[in-house]
């Protein structure tokens, strides 16, 4: 697993690490402050309360736990959040049950589009908090296939297969008609040359030509090279992500907290810019709370992992949820959904 940090909390003896475990876990499963008798009772240690109470002021100097009240028990903090998922958290394997669904929905049979559609509603619908995919950047599609039909008004349908089995369609305006045999002309010079090639590659090699000598290129090419600028221009109107159940999160936070979440989807920069950073990771990275490093996610954690195609990480998925939610069975089943995304997309 990657983290973004660690806390230097090794002093921590057996005992402290015992009970701050069974605080933890204590808060996630129930939601509220855990006093001195709860974790007597709990921890199935021979302690007195009062030995309990001081190990808890200990930990609360430490900045692990705080006290929400004077009177009240206490709740972790996210660097108690952090040693309980990197010291003192055991991971429950998927059950069998489980892991079969996940790969019958995700299976090579469907196109990269419902692969990322599906994945973000099943880690919703699994973790009981947000679902998020990340869609690969248009520029890292791989060009198969392209096709050309004429339409009216010097207007042509685009039939474009991209990484294997997705298909796009677009309608491009022309400078000119073109006939059903130019069209097959220039789509067949396309495959020939490109196919293969990203559609950053393709678009920088069109541009590349058409800047050159136009008076070496022959009409039919020419044809060809106008068709493909136009078809393979930027486009950036797509979402960059997939969020599925924000809903689910109405009663993890207080309501300006959960707006200024929601605010940060719909903006989208700071989303991408964590996005990204989790695109490098090897395996399933965790920011609790303030790590993430910008205030949307404060209340908030992140499960995240990348999934692949082929060779390469071309995008993240994973669950954004309150600090308090069970990571044992959340990072297990981010983790899995990765992997199982990579093979369908493989």
């Amino acid at each position: 697993m990657v983290l973004p940090g660690h806390n230097d909390n090794k002093a921590l003896n057996e005992r402290s690490q015992h009970l701050l475990k069974v605080l933890v876990q204590s808060y996630i499963a129930k939601g509220q402050p855990v006093g001195s008798k709860t974790l007597v009772d709990d921890s199935g240690l021979s302690l007195s309360p009062a030995t309990v109470r001081n190990i808890m002021a200990d930990l609360e100097e430490r900045g692990l736990v705080c006290s929400p009240h004077t009177s009240a028990g206490r709740v972790p903090t996210p660097q108690g959040y952090r040693v309980f998922v990197d010291q003192l958290l055991t991971v429950q394997p998927l059950a069998e049950s489980l892991l079969s669904d996940l790969q019958l929905q995700l299976g090579p049979d469907k196109t990269p589009s419902e692969l990322f559609s599906r994945a973000s509603q099943l880690l919703s619908s699994l973790s009981s908090q947000a679902g998020l995919v990340s869609i690969p950047k248009h520029n890292q599609m791989a060009l198969r296939q392209v096709e050309f039909l004429p339409l009216s008004d010097q207007r042509v349908l685009v039939i474009l297969v991209v990484d294997e089995r997705e298909v796009q369609n677009r309608v491009i305006r022309t400078e000119r008609e073109y006939s059903e045999s130019e069209l097959r002309q220039a789509a067949n010079l396309i495959n020939e040359r490109f196919a293969g090639q990203s559609l950053q590659s393709v678009r920088r090699a069109i541009v590349e030509a058409m800047r050159s000598d136009k008076d070496g290129i022959d009409q039919y090419f020419q044809a060809s090279l106008e068709l493909a600028s136009r078809t393979f221009e930027s486009d950036d109107s797509e979402s960059p992500y997939i969020v599925a159940g924000e809903r689910q999160l109405l009663s993890a936070a207080e309501p300006e907290r959960l707006q200024g979440l929601l605010a940060a989807f719909e903006q989208k920069k700071d989303m991408l810019e964590l996005i990204d950073r989790c695109l490098d990771a090897d395996g399933v990275q965790l920011f609790i709370g303030e790590e993430a490093g910008f205030e949307p996610l404060g209340d908030f954690s992140l499960i995240s992992a990348p999934y692949r195609a082929g060779d390469q990480a071309v995008g993240v998925l994973g669950v954004i949820g309150p600090t308090r939610m069970a990571y044992d069975r959340i990072i297990p089943m981010v983790d899995v959904t990765a992997r199982l995304l990579s093979l369908a997309l493989k």
